[in-house]
C-alpha cells in the first residue's frame, strides 16, 4: 500500500469495557500488519447512534474506511435482535451512500448476563473480531487502491 491509510473506529458505550477491546484489537492487527495507519476513535452513546456517525465521517473524505462496534443485548425490554438489524443495515446504508467502506464490529450474543464469565468471554471475543475488522479494513484500504482512478493532471 502506497498511501498510509487513516480509519475511523466508532464504539458505542453500552458495557463499554466490552466493546473498548475491538479497539485494541483493531489496532493490535494493523501494527502486526506493519502500517502506519492512524486510527480516530469516536465515541457514541449506544449502536442506534453509530450509523448516522459513520455516514458524517465518511462524508469528510478523510477515512479509508470506518469500523462500528457495539454489543447489542437482550435487556428483556426490547427485541434486541431488531436493534441489532436496523443498526447493521444502517451501516451498510452509510458505505453505499458514501463510497466509503463501513465495517460492523456489533455483535447480539443470544444469551449474555453481567457476570465475570460473560464479560470477560466477550472482551476476548471483540479483541478477535476487533482484529478480524482490521484485516477487512486493509483488504478493502488495498483493493479500493488497485482500482483508484488516476487522477487527472492539471492542464
Amino acid at each position: 500500500m502506497t498511501k498510509s491509510p487513516k480509519f475511523a473506529f466508532i464504539k458505542a458505550r453500552w458495557h463499554a469495557e466490552i466493546v473498548d477491546q475491538a479497539l485494541v484489537g483493531f489496532e493490535r492487527r494493523l501494527a502486526q500488519h506493519g502500517l502506519e495507519a492512524q486510527v480516530d476513535s469516536f465515541d457514541v452513546p449506544g449502536a442506534f447512534e453509530m450509523p448516522l456517525l459513520a455516514q458524517e465521517l465518511a462524508k469528510t473524505g478523510k477515512y479509508t474506511a470506518i469500523a462500528a462496534a457495539a454489543l447489542v443485548v437482550d435487556g428483556g425490554i426490547y427485541r434486541h435482535d431488531f436493534v441489532a438489524q436496523a443498526v447493521v443495515s444502517g451501516l451498510l446504508e452509510a458505505g453505499m451512500k458514501t463510497g466509503v467502506p463501513v465495517l460492523s464490529v456489533s455483535l447480539t450474543p443470544h444469551h449474555f448476563q453481567p457476570t465475570e464469565e460473560h464479560v470477560s468471554f466477550f472482551a476476548d471475543h471483540f479483541i478477535k473480531k476487533g482484529e478480524e475488522a482490521a484485516d477487512a479494513a486493509v483488504a478493502v484500504a488495498r483493493l479500493y487502491q488497485s482500482i483508484a482512478r488516476p487522477e487527472k493532471s492539471a492542464a
